[in-house]
């Protein structure tokens, strides 16, 4: 009896491991595709990895090799297309080991190919696919025309490379796929897709729709439908068709992802967060999942919470380093400088070289850029420094005698200031150079990309490298863009860096070359002007002559370039005492556009200056009167006329061993009216005329004069026995 009992347990007890094995449902390839879709890809990999294992087919490789590229666009910033397409290669390769004649692998090759920049590879690659798709005069003639047309399909879809598809060749591909077989959805999904890349909206839709009739259970149309209005920032029209997506599959994590997006960009924070919750919870808080999650915040421009849960990530998973890269992303995104080059710095120091992406280095280099956008105004503030000390050390090496430890000026703290703002700058330049190392490997990462050149050439400019910059642009000159405003910025680099004969010979090639290009006949005259800054040679008024001559055949659109080249050739004919001359363009340029308020002030400050000049006081002061009317405020008009009252009124004083005179002009040498000289350490001061002289009677024992103008940099001159002090004030 026990033995018959023991038997008979035995028996049910095998009866019921072998209904339980029968309950468990196999994992196929159409389970691994459903994960794919679902953004479960390390789920969809172990499923083909257990399927080679058990059952390997070269469809199970094609759909490894798929698997891993729709992992990498899923998060094309944390993943190196290097890599993956390496990966991808490797597995559509092992397919065609195991079947030669099974073309999807040797699309899925073209594929890699294509994204990988070999466009050879990719079309040997799909005739190869395309050589075991025997011709046909019928569809009833195919042997599997389901296989046949799917295939045809993803050779069109082969042609879709970052967001872009070259029709001519996808197109009858995929008409030819839907005139064979029009019973399998993903092939109108494909169509949809191809469509939408060429903006066609409504035939998308269509294609979308037809595949939604098909296969009544897939939430993908809806999804597909629903991203169209998404992208369209048509909100409200996008959440009905990802809501029945999820009705569809309440499992779908997409859709929750999509609609946390969505609400996002709507600051609805609440909503978003309750739907990215649940796409967390539906890929089970997976890393991958929380780094998908934290993609989808990087494209919402959800910065601060990238950086939060990146951390997060961090805090329990330490391995994932190239999560630096959107953290670093999005803190320069959100103008955190100092952050994003930490992040950056460590990215570059953890990830392997085959690891780092060439938008890497272009985020490394803005981010440095930006960081440094003071740069600049700290080479200002050094020259001005330097120029203190170098003022200061002059004087003490002039004193003598007892003055010399009495009125000696302290160096100690001027010095210290230059090195310390040296530092400062030699700090950012180091900075500075690493960035163009990175500009450097952008540029050159695949094929050389010209819009990187230029960026780099005017990140150089902006930091005054103007040769660096000059030799930066000649490179898009060397790759055939020899446009007229390339070699312009190449002109101005080095008229920036006072190299003004390599200049002249840039402006006159370009003027050779587009003989109507007006901006090359301004910088030629501006640099012969900076040349020759005595007008000595004659240069830059042949300059400024050819501007006007070539400007005024439209003087309403060329206005500023007839004004620049007026106001010159006005002052040039004042310096030659040729009154009638300068009062030809100083008339002319008062005429040239009186709506222009600017150019009119200008005209008649220049009228008055000329007049001031001839001694025709009360014809200046009508002008400077004609500049209150237009500009009530006006200080400088208002000076000048009390200083020509005032020489009016007065006799010409005797002569004054302690009187000083001068003249004052800006660096283009054009006289600053109302610019202060002045005592220092004293109340003695006078300000210049219309024409920028002074003259005053300084205190005995006076040592230094002190310059200056609004908005121009003051400048101390040292007393000697001369009794005539010229300066020049820069901005």
């Amino acid at each position: 009896m026990i033995h018959c009992f023991f038997k008979r347990a035995s028996v049910i007890l095998v009866l019921m491991m072998l209904c339980s094995v029968a309950g468990l449902k196999a994992q196929t390839i159409e389970d691994a595709i459903t994960a794919t879709n679902n953004e479960q890809y390390d789920k969809a990999d172990q499923i083909l990895q257990g399927l080679v294992k058990s059952a390997p087919t070269s469809k199970v490789y094609y759909r490894l090799g798929e698997n891993i590229l729709m992992n990498f666009f899923s998060d094309s910033i944390s993943n190196s297309l290097k890599v993956i397409a390496a990966e991808a290669k490797q597995q559509f390769e092992k397919g065609i080991a195991l079947n030669p004649s099974d073309p999807l692998n040797y699309v899925g090759l073209a594929k890699v190919a294509s994204y990988s920049g070999d466009q050879q590879t990719a079309a040997s690659m799909r005739a190869k696919a395309k050589s075991f798709l025997l011709p046909y005069k019928k569809v009833s003639k195919i042997p599997n025309p389901q296989e046949y047309a799917y295939t045809l399909a993803k050779l069109a879809e082969s042609y879709i490379v970052f967001e872009k598809v070259d029709t001519t060749q996808a197109m009858p591909n995929i008409r030819e796929a839907l005139n064979i077989d029009q019973k399998n959805g993903e092939i109108f999904i494909i169509a949809g897709d191809l469509y939408l890349l060429v903006n066609n909206g409504s035939l998308a839709i269509k294609n979308y729709n037809k595949a939604q009739e098909i296969d009544v259970k897939s939430p993908m149309a809806n999804m597909k439908i629903g991203s169209i209005y998404f992208k369209g920032k048509n909100l409200q029209a996008a959440i009905p068709y990802y809501e029945q997506a999820i009705a569809l599959d309440k499992n779908y994590a997409p859709a929750y992802r999509e609609l946390g997006q969505l609400y996002s960009m709507a600051a609805r924070f609440k909503d978003s967060k309750d739907y990215f919750e649940t796409y967390l919870k539906l890929t089970n808080q997976n890393i991958p999942a929380k780094i998908r999650y934290v993609n989808a915040l990087f494209y919402s421009k959800n910065y601060a919470e990238v950086i939060k849960n990146v951390e997060d990530i961090f805090a329990v998973d330490k391995s994932r380093t190239y999560l630096n890269r959107i953290a670093g992303y999005s803190s320069y995104e959100s103008g955190n400088y100092v952050q994003a080059l930490a992040y950056m710095n460590k990215l570059f120091e953890t990830l392997p070289a085959d690891r780092i992406l060439k938008k890497d280095y272009i985020y490394y280099a803005r981010i440095v850029m930006k960081k440094n956008a003071s740069f600049p105004k700290m080479l200002v503030e050094l020259d001005k420094a330097n120029t203190e000390l170098a003022k200061v050390k002059e004087k003490n090496e002039s004193l003598k005698g007892a003055a010399k430890e009495k009125d000696k000026v302290n160096e100690a703290p001027l010095a210290a200031k230059v090195a310390e703002l040296q530092t400062g700058v030699d700090a950012v330049e180091k900075e500075l150079a690493k960035a163009y190392e990175a500009y450097e490997k952008a540029i050159t990462f695949g094929e050389e990309d010209a819009s990187l050149i230029q960026e780099k050439a005017n990140s150089h400019y902006m930091h005054k490298h103007y040769a660096h910059a000059a030799e930066t642009w000649k490179r898009l000159i060397a790759k055939g863009k020899d446009s007229e405003e390339n070699l312009l910025q190449i002109g101005k680099a080095y008229y920036q860096g006072k190299e003004y004969d390599k200049a002249d010979e840039l402006f006159n090639q370009i003027i050779a070359k587009y003989p109507d290009y007006l901006p090359a006949y301004l910088w030629a005259a501006n640099n012969a002007s900076a040349k020759d800054p005595d007008a000595k040679q004659g240069v830059a008024k042949q300059k400024f002559a050819a501007l006007l001559a070539k400007a005024s055949v439209d003087s309403v659109k060329n206005a500023n370039e007839i004004y620049d080249a007026l106001r010159y050739l006005g002052y040039n004919a004042l310096q030659a005492d040729n009154y009638e001359t300068a009062k030809a363009y100083y008339n002319r340029m008062a005429n040239l556009n009186p709506n222009n308020k600017e150019i009119v002030l200008k005209a008649y400050s220049s009228m008055a200056t000329l007049y001031t000049s001839a001694g025709e006081y009360n014809r200046a002061v009508e002008f400077y009167n004609k500049i209150l009317g237009l500009d009530p405020g006006n200080a400088q008009a208002k000076q000048s006329i009390q200083y020509i009252q005032s020489v009016q009124a007065s006799a010409k004083p005797k002569a004054n061993p302690n009187e000083i005179s001068g003249i004052i002009k800006d660096s283009s040498g054009t006289p600053i009216v109302g610019a202060s000289v002045r005592v220092k350490d004293t109340a003695a001061e006078a300000w210049t005329n219309a024409k920028g002289e002074y003259r005053f009677t300084m205190p005995e024992a006076s040592t230094t004069l002190v310059i200056g103008a609004k908005d121009f940099k003051s400048i101390e001159i040292t007393v000697t026995k001369t009794r005539v002090y010229n300066a020049t004030l820069g901005k």
